[in-house]
């Protein structure tokens, strides 16, 4: 029996092979086991609202008003936020803002300053 991959997403040695895809039964992600080794290579590049690269530390400005969900506060265009992480999930940055708090943001609503 063959040795396969264990999940790139959650590092499950569960994985299976169903025809051309490995699944994970743990977190249900499903990857080519052809594509597999090249994708892991690749690092991960997150872009803001006009296409530059975005690094941990950066400093980004938010380019569109944005509700804070499950508060009455909104984040002003124009906010600065200072030293930002980026973070992988569906929101790309992980950051604090003055008088909003600890947050994720996405990137496209961000622009470097």
């Amino acid at each position: 029996m063959s040795s396969l991959p264990p999940c790139p997403r959650c590092q499950s040695t569960y994985t299976y092979e169903d025809c051309p895809q490995l699944l994970c039964p743990e977190c249900g992600h499903e990857w080519s086991a052809l594509a597999e080794a090249p994708a892991a290579d690749e690092a991960r590049v997150v872009k803001d609202a006009v296409g530059n690269v975005l690094q941990d530390g950066d400093t980004v400005t938010v380019v569109k008003d944005l509700k804070v969900k499950g508060s009455s506060l909104v984040v002003k265009v124009g906010t600065k936020v200072k030293n930002i992480r980026l973070a992988a999930g569906d929101h790309d940055i992980d950051c604090k803002i003055d008088g909003v708090g600890a947050m994720g943001l996405k990137s496209e609503f961000v622009k470097k300053a």
